[in-house]
């Protein structure tokens, strides 16, 4: 059903002055007049009302328009919402609308694509009903009637309020016996198992069956409803994920193996060991600009390693923790900066501390207490910027779009060096009259 020339000017008005509330009138009506408004209003506007809608329910409304429609719309709409839209597409639309989209766009994509292995994620079904906390009974019923006959699953209707954030689930029986004129907030069970994405499939199969659950609904770390796992394929996971560990022992796959190749061992480490040998040339180029001083003060030797060693380690720390929040997506977009300021924070509190310790040290064992404080200023910036490294260079590293796994640690060894390094020395010779 198309929307009329004579009412569309009042439409977009609505929309415009109220698009949260414009998008649940569109969940409200019937599909088909929904799918009426959606082809008649501009790319713009109707980029306006799709951050209001349910994934599910923006997918259906935009599955049907032009590829340059689409590109607009997506252009106007939260990256990581329009990825999110993109995964609930029939596959015929997301190879039509593929060509059109951006390489943003197509990152959050691929991001939303990877799942760790054996992972619930992996597995999941994107087809489920879902339905907005203030929606009344009425209209809930009929929406779940309508989405049976499309053959989706209807055994449970999950409650979501924002960007499909879990709220709970809506039992059958309940949903029929309440008035119709009362909100489905209101026969919604709040207390509801649910999955996160990541879970390893053996542990969500041992969790099903031990509450006798034929399904659940999977989230992310924000508790943003991604899909729904339901028992058989469970089972089928499991499986599979036995056949992949049979395979993995006797060395099947892609990457290197215990008796790879030596050429294809070569291909693989080779070129990272040139760039490690080049940024070990770097920290020895540092070394060299102060071989006066050393020289002059032998013992400053000793304890290189010592600062150089204990910043990588602080950085390494950081590194895990924040290559751990980037794989597991605990880390949102408008966060980063306070995520790396927080770490070089903490990589000054553990400065402070064992560099206290270091100077301790150097100073009963070599009775300088300058030495010592030398050592202890070097260890505070050098773990000062670990933390700091450590955080930011992973997510420099993904939005460059290289692959942190591969190339973090090695940038991370030559900073810790570095800074190091050059700390420490420069603090040897800004206090030099009391070393000698």
């Amino acid at each position: 059903m198309s929307l009329s020339t004579a009412l569309l000017p009042l439409v977009q008005r609505y929309i415009e002055e109220d698009p949260s509330a414009a998008a649940r009138k569109l969940e409200a009506i019937a599909e088909e007049e929904a799918l009426g408004v959606a082809m008649a209003l501009p790319p713009l506007l109707l980029a306006r009302v799709i951050p209001h809608l349910q994934v599910g329910y923006a997918a259906t409304l935009l599955k049907d328009t032009q590829p340059e429609v689409f590109k607009e719309v997506v252009k106007n709409v939260d990256t990581k919402r329009a990825a999110t839209i993109f995964m609930r597409l029939p596959k015929d639309a997301q190879e039509r609308f593929l060509p059109s989209v951006g390489r943003k766009l197509k990152t959050h994509i691929r991001e939303l694509l990877t799942y760790p292995q054996n992972s619930v994620g992996q597995i999941m079904t994107t087809e489920w009903v879902s339905v907005r906390k203030d929606l009344k009974v009425r209209d809930t019923i009929s929406k779940i009637r309508a989405l049976a006959q499309k053959r989706i699953p209807a055994s449970y209707a999950y409650v979501v309020e924002g960007e499909d954030h879990l709220v709970g689930v809506i039992n059958m029986r309940d949903l029929l016996i309440a008035s119709p004129d009362e909100s489905v907030e209101a026969v919604t069970r709040k207390e509801v198992f649910k999955v996160h994405c990541f879970t390893d499939v053996s542990e969500a199969a041992a969790e099903l069956s031990k509450r006798r659950y034929f399904a659940a609904p999977v989230v992310d770390s924000e508790d943003r409803m991604l899909g729904v796992i339901r028992a058989e394929q469970l089972i089928q996971g499991v499986q599979q994920g036995v056949a992949e560990d049979i395979q993995r022992m006797v060395g099947a796959g892609g990457d290197e193996r215990a008796f790879s190749p030596i050429g294809f061992s070569l291909r693989k480490r080779l070129p990272w060991l040139h760039v490690n040998l080049a940024t070990a040339f770097l920290a020895a180029a540092v070394v060299s600009l102060f071989e006066d001083i050393i020289a002059k003060i032998t013992v400053l030797a000793v304890f290189l390693p010592v600062v150089a060693g204990q910043g990588g380690n602080a950085g390494a720390q950081s590194l895990a923790i924040v290559m751990r929040g980037l794989v597991m997506r605990e880390i949102p977009h408008d966060k980063t900066m306070r995520l790396i300021f927080k770490e070089g924070g903490l990589g000054v509190i553990n400065g402070l501390i064992t560099g206290f310790v270091t100077a301790m040290v150097a100073w009963l064992w070599q009775g300088n207490p300058v030495l010592g404080v030398v050592i202890g200023l070097g260890m505070v910036v050098n773990m000062f910027f670990a933390g700091l490294s450590g955080a930011a260079i992973p997510i420099i590293m993904k939005a460059v779009g290289l692959d942190p796994a591969q190339c973090s640690s090695i940038i991370l060894t030559t900073v810790t060096d570095v800074v190091g390094f050059l700390a420490f020395l420069s603090f040897a010779v800004l206090f030099q009259s009391y070393l000698i």
